[in-house]
């Protein structure tokens, strides 16, 4: 398999590890447990199976460059750096939600689930927002070229002819 698909895929997972995060909440806060805990475990699987891909897809493809160096370059990075950080800390939190789950401690992983879930939710929905900018923007418009004159400071006076 070509690696150059697994964004496309990744992505998908991700979104539907976010659709599923939120019609989870909304069945505990219907009180239905049962429901909640299925749309959990697809969600906690869907983010799982995202980052088996992601990861074969960096260590396959190595680091992807933000392909534009305007405006949008510092949006990227202003999205990337916190979901990054948040996505290291999420894993162990995620595995200590379900392990509390397993061990229905549930006072326990309410409390915790309370700090998870906003966090969990918006990596899911900041990568699906990385995704487009890095995979999907670069469809619609044409990477600026950096040239050595583009570099070089230029007159702000307009030239003058010296024929007068």
């Amino acid at each position: 398999m070509d690696p150059k698909i697994l964004p496309h895929i990744y992505t998908w997972l991700n979104l539907l590890s976010a659709i599923f995060l939120v019609l989870g909440f909304l069945s505990i806060k219907k009180g239905n447990k049962e429901t909640h805990k299925k749309q959990m475990l697809i969600a906690t699987c869907s983010s799982a199976i995202f980052l088996l891909l992601y990861l074969i897809y960096h260590y396959s493809v190595g680091h992807v460059k933000y392909p534009f160096h305007d405006w949008t370059r510092t949006v990227y990075f202003v999205i990337l750096v916190p979901h990054i950080i948040l996505a290291v800390i999420m894993t162990p939190c995620i595995l200590t939600l379900l392990f509390l789950a397993w061990k229905e401690s549930f006072d326990l992983h309410k409390k915790l689930a309370r700090k998870v879930w906003p966090v969990w939710i918006y990596v899911s929905v900041t990568g699906v927002v990385i995704y487009l900018m890095l995979y999907i923007q670069p469809m619609f418009r044409e990477p600026k070229k950096q040239s050595i004159e583009a570099q070089e400071p230029t007159s702000s006076s307009p030239a003058i002819d010296e024929k007068e």
